[in-house]
């Protein structure tokens, strides 16, 4: 896996311009904030991005996969605002669970997510080395 950073570019915090992988393909659909059973414990914006990358970590080793081999992230949001302010919190979950690996990202706002007491839902891809 490759990072792509332009040599002149300011480096980004938390994410990376763009990534080379070869591998086999890993599509996750959007994890939000609930549990395995579809159960939500909390509202808060950090614990529901905390679950959604438990889940995340849990479906990638279904397929053999692991966090350092995410390669996109899509991160949907309900308020900017809040995600925002739980960048603290997000930053400590976030490396406790996928690590030091930066991959590419996106983040959202939108009007509304499906399940109406989801904060946030975060699409992956993953790229599995060959072996």
């Amino acid at each position: 896996m490759d990072f792509l950073q332009p040599p002149d570019w300011v480096r980004p915090r938390g994410y990376s311009n763009g990534v080379v992988a070869k591998g086999r393909s890993v599509y996750l659909s959007g994890m939000i904030g609930w549990d395995g059973q579809g159960q939500f414990h909390s509202d808060d914006f950090a614990a529901q991005v905390r679950q959604a990358l438990q889940n995340i970590v849990a479906v990638l080793a279904q397929a053999e996969a692991r966090p350092e081999h995410i390669v996109r992230m899509t991160w949907y949001v309900i308020d900017k605002k809040e995600y925002v302010a739980a960048y603290p919190q997000i930053g400590v979950a976030y490396r406790e669970l996928i690590g030091p690996h930066y991959p590419s990202m996106t983040a959202v706002q939108v009007a509304g997510l499906i399940e109406d007491r989801a904060r946030v839902e975060i699409e992956v891809t993953a790229m599995v080395p060959d072996q």
